[in-house]
């Protein structure tokens, strides 16, 4: 395999997402950080700040695990921080999910300990796994071994166009250690950033990422940092 073949066999399609830069509308289908702005109203657990609304509905691209969900409101137990050892942190996390938007209601549930800015969708057609993840097949990282020796290449310089570590849905998870795998029963869908503009630091710019099964309706998810 080339260069241009590696990069055909390697990147994905994602959805990534801007921090404010334009005029909030609160119309329903605008997705936001530190606010659930719809939702079904039924969160009445202190301990869960409000952390996004994430409208898939008219994204220009979701992974084919959220294809039937319209929706994703998440809370989040700040205590997690605590606990980022473990290996599933989806008990620290209130993750609800539409299938139908005509079930909601405009609820402007805003965090106090972020702030909250809409969030404009992107879409990309280059996401790139980072090289010590899980997410390049043995057969690939064979070939871009053996180019690196023959060819004198590098994976990061002449392969990877860009790692996005932002809040996206699809793509790669953008992992600064070692990344992680759950298997094909859990795939990534999406993640959620530090974000100097919202105020939100993940211990030192990390991320929370979330694996989903589609037939369980059960998530996995899982913190890195610098």
């Amino acid at each position: 395999m080339n260069i241009t073949q590696l990069k055909q066999s390697l990147f994905k399609r994602a959805t990534i997402f801007e921090t404010g830069g334009s005029r909030p509308t609160e119309e329903l289908g605008e997705s936001w950080i530190g606010n659930v702005m719809w939702g079904s109203g039924e969160n009445k657990s202190p301990q869960f700040e409000p952390i996004c609304t994430i409208f898939l509905k008219n994204l220009p691209y979701v992974p084919k695990e959220l294809k039937n969900i319209q929706l994703i409101t998440v809370y989040m137990d700040f205590n997690v921080y605590n606990h980022l050892i473990e290996e599933n942190l989806a008990s620290f996390f209130k993750i609800n999910c539409f299938t139908n938007i005509n079930e909601i209601q405009k609820i402007n549930e805003q965090s106090s300990r972020m702030k909250s800015f809409p969030l404009k969708p992107i879409l990309v057609e280059n996401d790139t796994p980072a090289w010590d993840s899980e997410d390049i097949e043995p057969e690939i990282q064979d070939e871009i071994l053996r180019l690196e020796l023959e060819s004198d290449i590098e994976y990061y310089d002449d392969i990877v166009e860009n790692i996005y570590p932002m809040h996206k849905v699809g793509g790669y998870p953008s992992y600064t250690q070692s990344g992680v795998s759950y298997g094909e029963d859990y795939p990534f869908v999406f993640q959620i950033s530090s974000d100097a503009k919202a105020q939100f630091n993940i211990v030192d710019s990390g991320s929370f990422y979330f694996f989903y099964n589609q037939d369980k309706q059960d998530w996995i998810v899982y913190c890195d940092f610098y």
